[in-house]
């Protein structure tokens, strides 16, 4: 029997990935929107928690595509919206990195995108197919570093799993662009931002009452462990199988935590 078949009663709220998790980017997993029926049924709060650069109704959209009914969360919490909300605020044109339909959405909320090379403020929300690799905006980031243009990377994850073909993230732009001396303001897992927009949503729980659900390492489960939440690991996400590190804790100055369960799926 699998931990996810008996959670303590105590979890009111469920804070679970999306990528990885529930889908591979093409494909529903087996038995992922059953679970998390389930947990509604029981009378938790399902929360989707994804890196996903794009507003909550784009992601809930794509969610239908793929086969998992709106009845199987009670809402989606996206780093998309956070960083949507704080370029709104700068209210001046942004660079910008990502694919049409990425630039579309932005431009739906308002957001202006810059014609021109002047702007001092970028968002970053991916690459495209065109650029596939992040070295591929090696001669604009080197450019645009030397100008100290601020870059808001609307997604952390540095890599994904597209029907089994690993795809390059806005994080591992963003990464590379802090390697040139580039000024990052991140959104999304493991940063604080995105999850006090999800307890703030869920009636704002303690953290002891929220399990986070994940199988990004250094997104998923670094997040939960900084915000004081249990945590379960799910290993066949990303990390393809390979077992929880044993000095995860210790290389993140967690000092004993742990996660409360490891799984390869929400089967």
């Amino acid at each position: 029997m699998s931990i996810l078949d008996s959670l303590d009663p105590k979890y009111r709220l469920i804070l679970c990935d999306v990528w990885g998790v529930v889908h591979d980017g093409v494909t529903l997993y087996p038995g992922a929107g059953d679970r998390l029926c389930k947990w509604r049924s029981e009378g938790r709060c399902v929360a989707l928690i994804t890196n996903a650069p794009r507003t909550a109704d784009a992601v809930e959209q794509q969610l239908g595509r793929i086969g998992l009914a709106h009845d199987a969360y009670d809402f989606v919490a996206t780093s998309g919206e956070a960083g949507i909300e704080a370029l709104n605020g700068l209210q001046q044109p942004v660079g910008f990195i990502g694919t049409a339909g990425d630039r579309q959405i932005l431009e739906g909320r308002g957001i202006q995108i810059a014609d021109d090379d002047l702007f001092t403020e970028l968002a970053c929300t991916g690459v495209t197919e065109y650029r596939p690799q992040p070295r591929d905006y090696l001669a604009d980031l080197e450019r645009w570093a030397e100008r100290e243009v601020r870059m808001h990377c609307l997604n952390p994850d540095r890599v994904v799993i597209r029907g089994g073909v690993p795809e390059a993230c806005a994080g591992a732009i963003a990464e590379l662009y802090v390697g040139l001396g580039g000024p990052v303001i991140w959104y999304g897992k493991p940063h604080e931002a995105i999850y006090r927009h999800a307890l703030h949503r869920a009636g704002d729980p303690p953290a002891h009452e929220v399990l986070a659900v994940g199988d990004g390492l250094q997104t998923d489960i670094l997040g939960a462990a900084r915000m004081g939440f249990d945590a379960v690991f799910v290993s066949g996400g990303i990390h393809g199988g390979e077992p929880f590190p044993t000095d995860f804790a210790e290389r993140n100055g967690l000092g004993s935590w742990a996660p409360v369960g490891v799984v390869k799926g929400l089967l």
